[in-house]
């Protein structure tokens, strides 16, 4: 598995939204989709049950070493699954 790292944005967002560091290294290690986006990133999301199944969606720069997580946030947009 490629090394990842947070990004300072990624930290600031996991304090504002009281987003657990775990959950994203869980989204990361095993995300339930994982596609490529018209910003060139790739975006990972998996349900989240400590919050009740709301979908957590990584953002990560795949062209850096290692690859940064740029942010990180409840996806409102998708809905459980």
């Amino acid at each position: 598995m490629p090394d990842f790292e947070l990004s300072s944005h990624a930290k600031d967002m996991l304090r504002e939204r009281k987003i657990a560091e775990e959950w994203v290294w869980r989204v990361v290690e095993a995300p339930v989709s994982k596609k490529k986006g018209k910003d060139g990133n790739m975006h990972y999301t998996k349900p989240i049950k400590e919050r009740d199944g709301r979908i957590l969606h990584v953002v990560i720069n795949p062209d850096l070493v290692p690859q940064r997580i740029v942010t990180v946030f409840f996806d409102r947009r998708l809905k459980n699954r």
